[in-house]
């Protein structure tokens, strides 16, 4: 029979996705069940792992979403809604500093046994900042589509009242779900609750409200990740920022990063044509989002007039609405 470190390591490399460290350890299980006496079990694996080998290489299995708060009860189904993405890093266009922190997080997050092994913590407290439409939503997103969780994201307008106390009691249920149900806890907009303590219109619930999620969050000792993103984050209670793992900002895409996500969006409609020089000033100060909007609008414009790649005219003219939009 298998040891107790085979057993171990054949459920890592299933959770891991790990194919071929999978059926390594066991074919090390049938050696030992072969010294062990049990020669026909010894055979039957070894045969198993062969038909596995003999059908070529596999994609790693993707495991079923949980569903444990799928439709959340009670109180909850007005303070959480929930999604299961399958978006993937990869599929963002990230500045490198971003995207290697993104990548701590999820090499963390992907071998948390091997950290807690040593009395350690993977990260998981993220705050997120930046303009809007900048892959800050997307990014909570991800890591729920790569780590393979829920994606829960809080209700504002369900869990902010102007009853003094029942926010911070709503807060504490939003905590209790997060130690009980693991996934990915967005706090969108996170400014309406973390602002300063001081700011001059406070009349002291703000104050309660922060004290309370600065108190749950030092508690948190859940598996969950927590994310709060913010598009102002001048706004911000200071004593946040050390409460978070990590903090990573956010900016408008230009340049080479500005390029690569023009030609990802116009996918096959993208031309050899296409003026970069003048593109490249056009989008200054657009978002990813806005970027993403006006090649779709660009994009649309083509197939409604039978061409197979869009001009860099129609991109102009797609670049000015979505500033002019913006003003409006």
């Amino acid at each position: 029979m298998a040891t107790a470190e085979q057993l171990k390591a054949l459920v890592r490399s299933y959770a891991e996705g790990d194919q071929a460290q999978f059926l390594s350890v066991a074919m090390q299980v049938a050696a030992h069940a072969a010294r062990q006496g049990h020669a026909r079990l010894a055979q039957e694996l070894r045969s198993l792992v062969d038909q596995v080998k003999s059908r070529g290489e596999m994609a790693p299995r993707r495991l079923e979403p949980p569903t444990p708060l799928a439709q959340p009860r009670g109180e909850l189904s007005g303070l959480l809604s929930v999604s299961y993405p399958d978006t993937r890093l990869n599929e963002m266009v990230l500045q490198p500093a971003v995207r290697e922190r993104l990548e701590r997080v999820l090499r963390e997050q992907q071998q948390a046994h091997k950290l807690r092994e040593h009395g350690l913590r993977p990260r998981h407290r993220m705050l997120l900042v930046g303009p809007p439409g900048s892959g800050k939503t997307m990014t909570a997103a991800a890591l729920a589509g790569e780590t393979q969780l829920p994606l829960f994201t809080i209700l504002l307008d369900g869990l902010i009242t102007r009853f003094m106390g029942e926010t911070a009691a709503k807060l504490r249920l939003v905590f209790d779900a997060i130690r009980s149900t693991r996934g990915v806890y967005l706090f969108d907009e996170f400014d309406a609750i973390g602002g300063h303590r001081s700011a001059s219109n406070d009349v002291g619930e703000i104050r309660r409200v922060l004290n309370s999620f600065l108190q749950f969050l030092e508690q948190d000792q859940s598996d969950s990740l927590i994310i709060a993103a913010t598009n102002h984050p001048e706004l911000l209670d200071h004593a946040l920022f050390r409460r978070f793992d990590d903090v990573v900002e956010y900016n408008t895409p230009s340049g080479e990063l500005a390029t690569r996500t023009i030609l990802a969006k116009l996918g096959s409609f993208s031309s050899e044509d296409l003026d970069w020089k003048l593109l490249s000033k056009a989008v200054k100060g657009l978002s990813y989002a806005e970027l993403a909007r006006a090649c779709n609008d660009a994009i649309k414009e083509a197939i409604l007039d039978d061409k197979s790649s869009v001009t860099t005219q129609s991109l102009l003219r797609a670049f000015d609405e979505r500033r002019s939009t913006r003003r409006s």
